[in-house]
Parts: C-alpha cells; sequence; structure tokens
C-alpha cells in the first residue's frame, strides 16, 4: 500500500492556512495526479530550523548564497527529499507518470515558461510582499521581512502604483501568449504543469491581497485570469 507523501508548506493566520504560490504548485500536482499526500506546516520564521533538522537542501538565491526555503517534499516510498517546487514536480512526474504534467517530453520547454513567467513579476512584487506581512504571525512577519528585503529593498507599500502598473503589463504579456493557442490550456487542449503555475500565481494573490484589490486583478483582460484560476483548481479537484 503507498504511504502518504509529505508536503511541507508554510502557516499563516489565514483560515486553511495555505497562501504562498511555491508549495501550492506541488500541491495541485499532488491532487491531479491522485497521489495521498499530508502536509505539515511550518513558521516562515521556523523554515532554516525545520529544514536542516530533516536533511533538506537549501536553494540559492539570485547571488549564489544558501537559503533554506519550502515546499520541500519527502516521499516515504522511494526515501527521496527534495526541495524546489519545480524540482517537486520533475520527481513526481518521474516516479509517477500516471495524469502527465509536462505531456509530449514538454518538461524543457515549460521550465523556459516557469522563468518567464517568474521574470515578468519579480519587479512588481514588493507590494505583494506589504500583503504577505499582514497574513504571517510576529515573529514570521520580521523574518520574512529580512529574508525578503536582500533582493527586494525596503520600504514596501501594497499601493505603489508603478508595482500595480506593472503587474498589469505582466498580465497584458501572458494573454498574448495564451492568445497564440488554440484550446484552454497554455497547451492548447492538454493540461499541463504550466496552467499550474499561473493558477498557483494567482492563488496567491487571491490570497494575501486585499478584496477589491483581487477584484482589480480579476478583471483585466475580459475576467480571464480568475477563470484560469477556477479552471485549474477543478482540473486539480481542489475547487
Amino acid at each position: 500500500m503507498m504511504l502518504p507523501l509529505v508536503l511541507y508548506d508554510i502557516l499563516s493566520e489565514l483560515p486553511g492556512n495555505n497562501w504562498s504560490s511555491n508549495p501550492a504548485k506541488p500541491r495541485f500536482v499532488l491532487s491531479y495526479k491522485d497521489l495521498p499526500f499530508v502536509t505539515l506546516w511550518v513558521e516562515y520564521s521556523d523554515i532554516p530550523i525545520a529544514m536542516k533538522a530533516i536533511g533538506a537542501k537549501p536553494n540559492k538565491r539570485r547571488d549564489g548564497s544558501d537559503v533554506y526555503t519550502v515546499p520541500v517534499l519527502s516521499d516515504p516510498n522511494t526515501g527521496a527529499l527534495i526541495t524546489d517546487s519545480l524540482e517537486i514536480a520533475s520527481y513526481l512526474e518521474k516516479t509517477y507518470p500516471e495524469k502527465p504534467i509536462f505531456p509530449n517530453n514538454s518538461e524543457t520547454m515549460i521550465r523556459g515558461f516557469d522563468s518567464s513567467y517568474s521574470n515578468l513579476f519579480r519587479p512588481a512584487m514588493k507590494s505583494m510582499f506589504a500583503r504577505c506581512v499582514e497574513i504571517l504571525s510576529p515573529a514570521s512577519a520580521k523574518f520574512f521581512i529580512k529574508a525578503r528585503s536582500i533582493d527586494n529593498p525596503l520600504p514596501w507599500d501594497a499601493k505603489y502604483d508603478e508595482d500595480w502598473d506593472l503587474l498589469e503589463k505582466g498580465y497584458n504579456t501572458v494573454h498574448e501568449w495564451h492568445q497564440k493557442t488554440d484550446g484552454k490550456w497554455f497547451m492548447d487542449d492538454t493540461f499541463s504543469y504550466a496552467d499550474i503555475v499561473v493558477a498557483c500565481e494567482l492563488l496567491w494573490y487571491k490570497r494575501v491581497l486585499k478584496e477589491n484589490e483581487w477584484i482589480r486583478i480579476s478583471s483585466w483582460n475580459g475576467g480571464k485570469w480568475a477563470q484560469i484560476l477556477a479552471d485549474v483548481e477543478k482540473e486539480c479537484k481542489l475547487a
């Protein structure tokens, strides 16, 4: 009998806890592939201690220095311990190939998509980080500010007009990408990890932003982004 996989995710003060886009990605993949799993919640401030304790590998910051992050996935069926949402997705695809998320040998292409998508929105993150602070415990909020301000210098303000302009511009670009397809998903009629990447970023916004701010994003490109999130959640049985 298959043992449940263990997904390490970040605790918050929101109902249901989940909020961060990167741990959401393996959660969507696990659910889509019908794999049994449990979630272990970690305070943001405890991530380095907790991940070192289980033997997880650190990730790399953009400057090359080590940083302990979640998600981390532990698979008791194989003994594997994987850090980073994209590497977790790759592992799950190779180990449990049923219901592929990199169909038709598309992993290299989707890795490129994931990188391009992230780069589009990285300049607009200060406003999002300001909202993240509000949903964390005081200790985790302090740690989050210290960790994130290394690459995104303070001050942060959730109402930066420049950030919101960059965010909308980014989604206009993604909308153009999607218009080049002939179907519902980013790979035409074939569901893939690319759709999960987009949906999980949107889920992060929906969870941490004020309602009127999420409505603002939802209105862009004819309501496309709220619909994509709903479609992917339904496809992954998380609606």
